[in-house]
């Protein structure tokens, strides 16, 4: 996620108990239950001592005879594609059958184990690790911690991470003209599919839980729900249609969720794109303008977000998905300092409301609701909506974005700490930073956690640099950025150094998203070019940690100034009493609609509108065909609310709308464009 600027002030807290992290990783792992006879093979045995916080692995698992072919080594095609029919598990060295028939063993040193049963593919007993509950126990935030990585790229195409499918399209800068693109070689379908087939797959999933990560973001555009073929009139007289792919990707998000679940990993599903673009940014689906809340077209395209957040929300709540989808992000990033705050926060008390009345209020009643900062940082957040159920704030700190040179060197004796290590400035800048900020947010507002952040201290990068002058010859940076973008002469220094870096960041920022777990390669030099911005990549090669742990007490062993958060949070922050119950006043000031920016007060009442007379465009569930099983869960229907019978935003007949995604500056229309009373 690449922002134009982004909040770098701000440090996450130490757990309530550091103690309490080393203790947990002698334990074994929970054992999953089932309700069918099973075959246990346990470990003989545990080792007495344990050195330096290694986790002894607990191995087992529960398979029919034959059922899986063994390998030794990481993946191997089998010659005749086996049929699983029976619950199968297993923990480190165990070996995975996947889809297709190949397998690769599952590597997890941290007492993770995956769990696969095709007669209830919703079976929640997995767990990544000895220290995160299983997907069917109680996840207790201010106790539990997110450790987790995004999944960028995956369903929302950035040119930095996926730089190959924008190299081979030149004057493609985001995904509306990459698409326009590919859809006129009559290849829009079959590079998407490609891409959505083999970018991350199951062993990417693995690797994730394996690495002692216990959460991912994912990403989904709107266009996962659909595409409209008529956005309004641009410029130049013509009707403009939105190129995305529609639809297409859902059936492949159903199947990352699956991957996630098999491996114990709880998911913040995160709206990544929004009708209009939210902040301008290429990943909002289309770079340029900002016109949602903002212009001519900025209500009608909130009420048709309004509606996608809704239709989300409907299949989250379902019951299957409750225990995995525990975060619903509702909107990413909206550039609030072009939008304004009232218009923001206006926003999200109506897509409070519009989650709530879908889910009911109190624990167990849909996801947590997460909103972003808006580039303003936690603080200015404190005391907004008291009493609301289940919401939690999300900021993305980064200095790559600063505007700054960043040429501070990393590969240098670290400020702070025993003068051992490596990092220059940055590992204790990193905990000066976020450190107090994250818990004093903890203790204002609530449930607060790092969404992105990543071991990026500059802005070098392919498709990076000089993203905020939009020219790679403008960078902040300036001279040099060749050595930021390739990983291959990093001395061990510059290593060690962003280790530190990425360890403090993490002990600062207490729950966290590493942005992201992969970057594809550049087509031109078959490398990543921009490794500053990969987990998978940095782990390989030492410069992220190979266990999340140790970053623990980083900050304080740096000497950092952090402010206590004792990891409690009031019973209404996380659904207990009270929850739903605001304060008395706190929404007096979020009148919707509210005053938009970019429209006079005395044309609000004609700003175009969208009419709730369409056809719901429900998410379908998952289905399912192994041959000779017969799924005996229930799917759900990917509606949760029967009660939720409002139909859908659509255009009103005979509006001349501007066109939706430019109309900042276009006149709005006379007549024609407001419901019928």
């Amino acid at each position: 996620m690449l922002p134009a600027s982004a909040s770098a002030s701000g440090s996450g807290d130490l757990p309530a108990s550091k103690e309490s992290y080393a203790d947990d990783s002698l334990a074994a792992p929970r054992t999953p239950v089932y309700k069918r006879p099973v075959f246990w093979v346990v470990a003989a045995g545990i080792v007495a001592v344990v050195v330096v916080a290694v986790v002894v692995p607990v191995y087992f698992t529960v398979v029919k005879p034959n059922q899986h072919t063994r390998v030794s080594s990481g993946s191997a095609t089998s010659p005749d594609k086996p049929v699983q029919t029976a619950v199968t598990t297993g923990g480190d060295g165990s070996t995975v059958t996947m889809e297709d028939g190949t397998t690769f063993v599952y590597n997890n040193k941290f007492g993770g184990y995956w769990v696969s049963d095709p007669e209830n593919p919703f079976d929640n007993s997995a767990r990544p690790n000895s220290w995160t509950p299983a997907l069917n126990e109680t996840w207790t935030w201010g106790r539990d911690r997110v450790w987790g990585v995004n999944l960028g790229g995956l369903f929302v195409l950035e040119p930095f991470i996926v730089p190959a499918l924008y190299e081979a399209n030149p004057g493609a800068v985001d995904e509306w003209t990459l698409s326009a693109l590919l859809a006129q070689k009559g290849a829009l379908q079959s590079a998407l599919e490609d891409h959505y087939n083999t970018f991350i797959t199951e062993q990417d999933i693995a690797q994730i839980a394996g690495a002692g990560l216990n959460w991912v973001r994912l990403q989904i555009p709107f266009w996962a729900i659909e595409a409209w073929a008529d956005v309004g009139v641009d410029g130049n007289g013509q009707h403009v249609a939105e190129p995305f792919l529609a639809k297409v990707c859902w059936k492949y998000v159903l199947r990352l969720l699956g991957w996630a679940r098999k491996y114990g990993l709880r998911v913040n599903l995160d709206l990544h794109t929004i009708p209009g673009s939210q902040n301008g940014f290429n990943h909002s689906g289309k770079s340029g303008a900002i016109n949602w809340m903002n212009g001519p077209m900025g209500l009608a395209n909130a009420q048709r977000s309004l509606y996608y957040q809704r239709v989300i929300a409907e299949f989250v709540a379902q019951p299957q998905w409750r225990d995995l989808i525990p975060i619903f992000s509702v909107i990413n990033e909206p550039f609030m300092a072009k939008i304004g705050r009232p218009q923001v926060e206006s926003f999200y008390y109506e897509a409070y409301q519009m989650v709530r009345g879908v889910t009911g209020t109190g624990a167990g009643n849909g996801p947590m609701i997460a909103f972003h900062d808006g580039f303003s940082g936690p603080g200015g957040w404190a005391n907004f909506l008291p009493g609301a159920d289940r919401v939690a704030l999300d900021t993305h700190p980064y200095f790559a974005f600063n505007g700054k040179a960043n040429r501070d060197p990393v590969n240098v004796t670290a400020d702070g700490g025993d003068g051992q290590e490596m990092g220059g400035q940055w590992p204790l800048l990193a905990c000066n930073s976020w450190g107090a900020m994250m818990n004093n947010s903890r203790a204002n507002f609530g449930v607060t956690f790092a969404g992105e952040f990543s071991n990026a201290i500059n802005d070098c990068g392919l498709y990076v640099n000089g993203v905020n002058a939009d020219t790679a010859d403008n960078s902040a940076y300036g001279p040099g950025c060749s050595y930021w973008e390739d990983a291959s002469g990093w001395s061990d220094d510059t290593k060690q150094g962003l280790l530190n870096f990425a360890l403090a960041s993490m002990d600062a920022l207490g729950d966290w998203f590493f942005w992201t777990w992969k970057i594809g390669p550049s087509s031109t030099t078959n490398s990543v070019r921009a490794p500053l911005w990969s987990y998978q990549l940095g782990l390989q090669n030492g410069w992220m940690p190979t266990d999340p742990r140790v970053a623990s007490g980083k900050c304080e062993h740096l000497g950092a100034q952090m402010a206590p958060f004792d990891g409690t949070f009031q019973a209404w922050q996380l659904g207990g009493a009270g929850a739903g119950t605001i304060a008395a006043g706190a929404t007096a000031d979020l009148a919707w609609p509210p005053q938009l920016s970019n429209v006079p007060a005395a044309d609000m009442a004609q700003l175009p509108q969208y009419t709730p007379t369409g056809t719901i465009a429900t998410l379908p569930p998952p289905t399912f065909s192994t041959p000779g099983v017969t799924v005996t869960a229930a799917v759900g229907n990917g509606w949760f609310n029967a009660q939720d019978t409002t139909p859908a935003a659509t255009p009103i007949a005979g509006c001349a709308y501007p066109d939706a995604w430019d109309a900042v500056g276009a006149a709005i229309p006379a007549t024609g464009c407001q419901p019928a009373a």
